[in-house]
């Protein structure tokens, strides 16, 4: 099931443009992340991700993000990150990206599940750094819904526990993107502390 991911990875291009350097220190719903981290680990997962379409199994696909390598953002993030993010787009709307089996964080995936990873990365990332540098943020639907019906696909038999842990309960009537923010296991209400 091929899904553009243009789409979310200009939207994720845009914010990571309006990122002030004051903000790069600032907390984001990822926890473990400042802005800065959030942003050298998309820039990682825009490059790596790329190498998952292209079946390209090797250093770039074996280790998790982070795992390895400098971790530091790099000067030019705020051009280097577009253009990869850009590169990414394009690597998965390749003919044969959405097939066959590639790897990504050492894991084996279908092609299908290696798209799905990369949109929900761009989708849900993307809300990270606009929730924790206070930008607006809209997703197309057909990327929410392949987003959500992925995740939900994900959960434990007793819906408690998805592919990134413990899951947030919010109601049936919530927003879709609160649904997918909440399968990830972060509160969509989420605020920086103080704002």
């Amino acid at each position: 099931m091929p899904v553009d991911l243009r789409p979310a990875a200009r939207r994720t291009a845009a914010l990571v443009t309006r990122v002030e350097d004051a903000q790069l220190g600032d907390p984001t719903p990822c926890t473990e992340f400042a802005v800065r981290d959030l942003l050298r680990h998309i820039g990682e997962l825009a490059v790596g991700l790329q190498y998952t379409a292209r079946k390209e199994v090797g250093d770039g696909t074996a280790s998790a993000p982070g795992s390895v390598g400098d971790q530091t953002l790099p000067d030019d993030w705020r051009e280097r990150l577009p253009h990869d993010l850009a590169d990414l787009a394009v690597a998965w709307s390749a003919p044969g990206a959405w097939t066959g089996s590639t790897q990504a964080g050492g894991v084996t995936l279908t092609g299908t599940e290696g798209g799905l990873v990369t949109l929900d990365e761009l989708v849900v990332h993307g809300w990270d750094l606009a929730r924790a540098t206070g930008q607006e943020y809209q997703v197309d639907e057909l990327s929410l819904r392949a987003v959500h019906d992925f995740l939900a696909g994900a959960l434990s038999e007793d819906g408690e526990q998805g592919i990134f842990g413990p899951v947030v309960h919010v109601g049936e009537d919530a927003p879709l993107l609160d649904q997918v923010v909440a399968l990830t296991g972060r509160d969509p209400g989420w605020r920086p502390p103080g704002k």
